[in-house]
């Protein structure tokens, strides 16, 4: 069968659509995830954590495809980094599935009683849900650009060296609290466009200003340790980016700054950074104006370009190794066979269409701002 895309510029495409996916899981499930770790807070009595909870509750189901979507990938379009990363961080995986189990529970039996006690334990339950899975996603991107310790033999059996509590260092915490005010900014967002004016807005617009002021701060704080902390590892062989994938085909060597040098190379990269410090001043320009769709396009527009920023900073590296750089997994030597690559494009270009209609027609549909009179009318609501 001819294909009429050759490997390297399919590897690049699938690189690319699995950015798309983790960009697509934080926009939507993302703000899903920091309305729920804001709740606690902005929500004072019953009622206004009802109208909160009801402000994600016809979207989050849905959104669940993204994250599905996103682990399918990675499984079927890059088996190595699939293999490393799914052994390797298994009981972080398992601490984000158990934190994620959480939601729908509390979603369904927080209203079955009506007792303080048991309606405020489910709240911090679905607190526990949205926060504990930011935080470990971003302690995750953290590992990834310093480096997981793993490495592969002959036979490409990847051996796991680290432990779970070895995941959580000073700059991979700095990249989970990033993560967490990036997620709860765009939840803000979020709750800005969809809840009535009043006191529970006006919690969330001052909590949004500490989290926008955070993001900027963490990021930029982290970019300085990424640049002066030793990170980075660069190709030391020739790339066959036609081969086969093979990550013992190709050599690399620790490069302090390395993660930069994408920057020098293609100067427009520093777009995703820019986009990253510039998503949270357009939030506080909308929370200022009281605008909740300013305030939305810049969360968003945050969230986009925080996530770019690590994924152009490390290309063609998917997933180093710390402890053996040689075994490191990068888009010219993870991925599936030519064929495969071309067949999942075949279906995305099918489906993916489909995932954006049935969202776009979702937020149509289910549009417009909910008020307290709703939570105490609608006996559809939580």
């Amino acid at each position: 069968m001819h294909i009429p895309l050759d490997y390297e510029t399919l590897r690049v495409i699938w690189w690319a659509l699995l950015g798309v996916l983790l960009i697509g899981f934080a926009l939507t499930d993302g703000y899903d995830l920091g309305v729920g770790a804001l709740l606690p807070f902005v929500g004072g009595t019953d009622q206004e954590r009802r109208l909160v909870i009801n402000a994600i509750a016809p979207h989050w189901e849905g959104h669940q495809v993204w994250f599905i979507l996103g682990g399918g990938a990675i499984f079927a379009a890059w088996p190595f980094v699939y293999a490393v990363s799914f052994s390797g961080f298994y009981l972080a995986m398992f601490l984000v599935l158990a934190a994620l189990i959480l939601r729908p529970v509390a979603f369904k039996y927080r209203s079955k009683d009506t007792d303080a006690g048991w309606r405020s334990r489910w709240d911090w339950a679905l607190f526990v849900g949205g926060f504990v899975p930011a935080l470990v996603f971003g302690v995750a991107v953290g590992n990834v650009l310093v480096g997981a310790p793993f490495r592969l033999d002959s036979d490409l059996r990847m051996t796991y060296e680290g432990t779970l509590l070895g995941l959580f260092t000073p700059f991979t915490l700095l990249t989970g609290l990033l993560s967490v005010a990036m997620l709860a900014l765009h939840g803000a967002g979020w709750l800005a466009v969809k809840i009535e004016d009043g006191p529970v807005l006006t919690r969330t617009r001052a909590i949004a200003r500490i989290a926008a002021l955070a993001s900027i701060a963490l990021f930029l704080i982290g970019g300085v340790m990424v640049a002066k902390g030793g990170m980075g590892l660069a190709l030391t062989s020739a790339v066959d980016t036609q081969g086969p994938s093979n990550p013992l085909m190709s050599a690399s060597v620790a490069a302090p700054g390395g993660w930069l040098a994408n920057y020098g190379a293609h100067p427009w990269m520093v777009l995703a950074p820019a986009l990253g410090l510039l998503g949270p001043l357009v939030a506080l320009a909308g929370i200022a104006k009281r605008s909740g769709a300013i305030n939305l396009i810049g969360t968003a527009l945050a969230t986009t370009g925080i996530i770019a920023t690590v994924g152009l900073s490390m290309f063609p590296f998917i997933l180093p190794s710390s402890i053996d750089p040689r075994s490191s997994l990068t888009v010219w030597n993870a991925s599936s066979s030519h064929m495969t690559l071309f067949i999942m494009l075949i279906c995305t270009v099918i489906f993916l269409p489909v995932v954006l209609g049935y969202t776009a027609w979702v937020m149509k549909m289910l549009g417009g701002r909910i008020t307290l009179r709703d939570v105490q009318t609608n006996p559809d609501f939580y």
